[in-house]
C-alpha cells in the first residue's frame, strides 16, 4: 500500500471555510464519504495529525476533534504507538465488542424496517432560481403591511399579566377569534353560521385533509371537474376516493353530465370550486348552481365547496358561494383567510353542520393540539379594527390594476396566438394557445431565456393546449419582461 503521506488527501477532502458548518464536522463528513466510496480502504494507515493538518491546512486541535468524532462513530481506530487506521466495516467492530455470542438462529444482518409508500402524494411542485417566473396565481408578499402586524403583536406581547390560567386564556381567546371570524364570513360571503358551525385550521390544506378523511371511505365515488386542481385530487385519492371526472365549459361544470353519473351510480362527494374554477377561472352559472344543489338533495351526495381565492374579487357584487344558498345542509364549505399575509399568519377554515364540526375537532386535536393564542388575538383585533377590510380594499385595487396591465401585455405581445377571458377574480389568467406545439418545448426554451414555467401550470391533451399564468406576484416591469420572454420563446419553437 502507498505511504499515507502519498495519498492525495487534498483531492477528496474538500473544506469550505465560508460555509456555516464547523470545519471539524466538514472533515468528519469528507472522511466518511471517502471511506464509503473506497478512496480510503479498510486498513489504510493515516498520517500523523501534525502532518495531516499541514496537508489540509487546518488547526491541529480541529483535526484531533474530528478524529475523536470519527473514532466514536467507528470509522477509524486509533492505536497508541501504532497509528490511526481506517475501519470501513464499523458494524463488525461493534459486534465484536458489544454483541452476545451468536447462535445458529441469530440473524447475522439486521433487515431494514418496511413502511407504506405513496405514489399518490408525490409532490409535483418545482422550484427555480431564474429571475422571472410564472406560478398558478400567488399573491405578492411584498405588499404585506408588516408594520401593522408588528404593532399588534408587540401590543399583545407587552400586555399586563393576566390572572387567568393559561387554559382559560386559550379558551377565551379562541372563542373570541371564532366569534369575530364567523361574523366576518357571514358579512363577506353571505353565509349564516355561528361559532358551532366553524372550524379554523392553520392552513387551507389542513382543512381539505381533515374533511376528506372524515367524508371519504375507500371505494367511495368522488366527482371532480376536468381539468381540475392537482393538489385536491391527490388528497381525495389518498383518502381512498375513486375519482370520476366531468367536463367544464364557460358556465362551469357540466351539470347534465353530473346528472347522468348520479342516475347510474351512487356518488359520495362532489368536489367543486364554484366561484373561481381551478385552473380555468370560470364561475359556475346561477342556473347550474341551483341544479347542483338540487342534485345533491335528490341523490344524497355531499358538496365539498372550495372557495380558495375569495379574497381577490374585482367586482362590487361578488358571486356568493353555494353555502350561502344551501338550505338542506348538503354543503361543506372550506376556504382560506389572509392569503396576502406572511406565511404562518393565514388560516384555513371549514363551515359545516355543527355535528360534523364536532367530529372534525376530534381529529384536529391530533394534528393541531395547540392554539396560537397571540396569533389569534392579533387577528381578532385586526378584524375588529377593520384592518382586514382596509387591506382587502387596498390589495384588490392593486391586483385589479395588475390584472388589467397583464391583459394588455398579453394582447400586445401574443395577439393572434392565444385566447382568454378576463377573470372577475383571482390572480391568474387561463390562456389557451391557438397553435399546435409541445408545451414542454416551450418550457425548455423559456428556461434558456430566463423564464421559469412550472409543469403544474401547463395543460396539454389531444384537444387542449393551455397555461394558467399567475400575475399577482409580478409588478409591471416584471410582467413586461416575463411576457416578452414568453413571446420570444414561442417564436423560437414554432
Amino acid at each position: 500500500m502507498d505511504s499515507p503521506v502519498q495519498i492525495p488527501f487534498k483531492s477528496f477532502i474538500q473544506l469550505k471555510p465560508e460555509e456555516s458548518t464547523a470545519i471539524y464536522l466538514q472533515i468528519v463528513f469528507e472522511f466518511i464519504k471517502a471511506i464509503q466510496i473506497g478512496l480510503l480502504p479498510e486498513g489504510t494507515k493515516l498520517p500523523g495529525t501534525r502532518i495531516l493538518c499541514k496537508l489540509l491546512e487546518v488547526n491541529r486541535n480541529t483535526l484531533i476533534k474530528a478524529f475523536q468524532d470519527l473514532e466514536l462513530q467507528g470509522w477509524i481506530e486509533i492505536l497508541p504507538n501504532k497509528g490511526t487506521f481506517i475501519l470501513s466495516e464499523k458494524k463488525q467492530k461493534n459486534k465484536a465488542e458489544f454483541a452476545p455470542i451468536e447462535t445458529e438462529n441469530a440473524s447475522k444482518i439486521s433487515e431494514p424496517f418496511t413502511f407504506k409508500r405513496s405514489t399518490i402524494l408525490e409532490n409535483p411542485k418545482e422550484t427555480s432560481t431564474l429571475p422571472y417566473q410564472f406560478n398558478d396565481g400567488l399573491p405578492d408578499l411584498r405588499l404585506v403591511q408588516t408594520d401593522v402586524l408588528a404593532r399588534l403583536y408587540v401590543s399583545k406581547l407587552k400586555r399586563k399579566k393576566n390572572t387567568k390560567t393559561w387554559e382559560q386564556i386559550q379558551t377565551q381567546s379562541h372563542l373570541n377569534f371564532k366569534t369575530q371570524f364567523s361574523n366576518f364570513l357571514n358579512l363577506t360571503r353571505g353565509i349564516r353560521i355561528s361559532t358551532s358551525n366553524l372550524l379554523t385550521t392553520t392552513s387551507h390544506e389542513i382543512s381539505l385533509y381533515l374533511v376528506t378523511k372524515l367524508l371519504i371511505s375507500p371505494g367511495d365515488k368522488v366527482v371532480v371537474a376536468s381539468p381540475g386542481y392537482y393538489m385536491s385530487n391527490m388528497t381525495l385519492s389518498d383518502s381512498g376516493g375513486q375519482i370520476i371526472t366531468i367536463p367544464v365549459d364557460k358556465d362551469g361544470i357540466d351539470t347534465g353530465h353530473l346528472r347522468q353519473i348520479c342516475e347510474k351510480q351512487s356518488i359520495r362527494l362532489l368536489y367543486l370550486t364554484s366561484n373561481y374554477h381551478y385552473p380555468t377561472t370560470t364561475s359556475l352559472s346561477a342556473k347550474r348552481r341551483m341544479e347542483v344543489l338540487e342534485l345533491a338533495n335528490k341523490y344524497g351526495f355531499v358538496i365539498l365547496e372550495d372557495d380558495y381565492d375569495f379574497d381577490f374579487h374585482y367586482d362590487n357584487n361578488p358571486v356568493l358561494p353555494l353555502a350561502a344558498l344551501d338550505s338542506n345542509e348538503r354543503v361543506v364549505y372550506i376556504g382560506s383567510f389572509g392569503r396576502s399575509l406572511p406565511a404562518g399568519f393565514g388560516y384555513g377554515f371549514i363551515a359545516a353542520p355543527s355535528e360534523f364540526i364536532k367530529e372534525l375537532e376530534k381529529h384536529q386535536n391530533i394534528l393541531e393540539p395547540e392554539i396560537d393564542v397571540i396569533k389569534e388575538q392579533v387577528l381578532t383585533e385586526w378584524i375588529m379594527e377593520g384592518e382586514v377590510h382596509r387591506l382587502s380594499k387596498k390589495n384588490k385595487k392593486i391586483y385589479k390594476e395588475r390584472r388589467d396591465y397583464f391583459v394588455s401585455l398579453l394582447k400586445e405581445k401574443l395577439d393572434g396566438k392565444i385566447k382568454f377571458q378576463i377573470p372577475l377574480r383571482g390572480l391568474a389568467i387561463w390562456v389557451e394557445w391557438l397553435d399546435n406545439f409541445n408545451l414542454i418545448n416551450l418550457q425548455k426554451q423559456c428556461i434558456i431565456n430566463g423564464l421559469f414555467l412550472p409543469k403544474t401550470i401547463l395543460y396539454q391533451t389531444k384537444n387542449l393546449t393551455a397555461t394558467r399564468l399567475g400575475f399577482g406576484h409580478l409588478d409591471e416591469a416584471e410582467m413586461e419582461k416575463a411576457v416578452a420572454i414568453l413571446s420570444k420563446s414561442l417564436e423560437e419553437i414554432i
